[in-house]
């Protein structure tokens, strides 16, 4: 166990707790958010260093009573007994965690190979999270969808969020983290007459929302075009040019945003996903720069690079990643994801604590 990195940890929770305190920090929400959520993120371990610490002092107090009078040989034992699993508990909290995990996310949801039914699972996908999210007392928001003409989506962007600050920093990323990649979907799609099993593909990429301090954009560095809004199947749908195209220059990476009535509306929800992508290209390249053999997310909606198949006809879900299966898929779909999310935070866990630096999220 590292005392200087334990020691460290100590301090910035003590000197959190103080800025907390502090009436004035109130007054920018932002900054009081993320300070807060620090403040939670460290909280486990200030009790659990705080528990064994007194454990320890209570087995020194009972080994010197005992001395005296030999009832408190006993309680030094049994006190004794506990330290390796509290021990272990600090060592546990000790291991660097992600750094996102506080964080709320935007989900995007692509539809892939399969045309319309790859589009009617892409709307299967994007409910499921919605479902979870209310379980857990999350907000979620559409900030930009395109639908398709059977009631699916080709492309959607949600955000979702925790109310107020996550316990123990917990936020809506150390959750859905390892859903980006492709799902995969067997099953006999709607618009199949002769009953046959397709198999078909949507893609999920799963970024970290990033505040304006944590990315900072030039904007030189930004070309904004405006145009008319349309639905499916090209109809227009608004007679002002409301919609907004965001392209990044230096990364060339673009968004559109239509959802909205007005440009301006359109324009603040582009910023907030081209600001989660920058975080999102930035931590990919810092990763890389360390380990080689991290992999990101997936980028193409290939069925062969799949991380989950949800199969229908036997209502079975399985996660590839972990070996995980399980005959509850009606009940996933609805919402109820905490058993593979459950799996993969354990995987995950174990990954750590032989020395990875994470679970492989694809």
């Amino acid at each position: 166990m590292s005392t200087d990195r334990l020691s460290g940890l100590l301090d910035e929770y003590a000197e959190l707790e103080k800025r907390l305190a502090d009436p004035a920090i109130h007054a920018d929400q932002a900054t009081a958010r993320r300070v807060g959520r620090r403040f939670a993120e460290l909280s486990p371990l200030y009790k659990a260093a705080g528990e064994l610490e007194q454990a320890r002092a209570d087995q020194e107090a009972a080994r010197e009573l005992a001395a005296e009078d030999s009832t408190f040989a006993a309680e030094a034992d049994a006190i004794a007994a506990r330290l390796p699993a509290l021990e272990e508990r600090l060592a546990e909290l000790l291991i660097p965690r992600d750094p996102h995990d506080a964080k709320d996310v935007i989900l995007e949801i692509k539809a892939g190979e399969g045309g319309e039914e790859s589009a009617l699972f892409a709307g299967d996908l994007l409910r499921m999270f919605q479902r979870y999210a209310e379980r857990r007392g999350w907000i979620t928001e559409v900030i930009e969808a395109q639908d398709s003409d059977l009631g699916g989506v080709k492309d959607v962007s949600l955000a979702v969020k925790t109310k107020g600050v996550p316990e123990g920093g917990n936020g809506v990323w150390s959750r859905l983290k390892w859903e980006g990649g492709v799902h995969r979907v067997q099953r006999v799609p709607v618009t199949e007459s002769q009953g046959r099993i397709h198999t078909s593909a949507a893609g999920v990429l799963v970024l970290p929302e990033a505040e304006e301090v944590d990315v900072s954009i030039d904007p030189n560095d930004l070309r904004i075009d405006v145009f008319r809004s349309s639905g499916p199947g090209g109809q227009s749908v608004n007679t002002t040019d409301s919609a907004v195209r965001i392209t990044h220059l230096p990364t060339g990476i673009v968004v559109s945003c239509q959802n909205e009535k007005s440009q301006l509306q359109n324009r603040e929800q582009a910023m907030r996903i081209l600001r989660a992508r920058l975080l999102a290209a930035a931590q990919e390249e810092a990763d890389a720069a360390a380990s080689d053999a991290r992999r990101s997310q997936v980028r193409t909606v290939d069925r062969s690079e799949r991380i989950r198949t949800y199969n229908f006809p036997q209502n079975r879900i399985t996660d590839h990643r972990i070996g995980y299966t399980a005959y509850n898929l009606d009940l996933v779909l609805g919402g109820d994801m905490d058993g593979v999310l459950d799996a993969l935070a354990e995987a995950d866990r174990q990954a750590r604590l032989a020395g990875d630096t994470e679970l492989k999220r694809s």
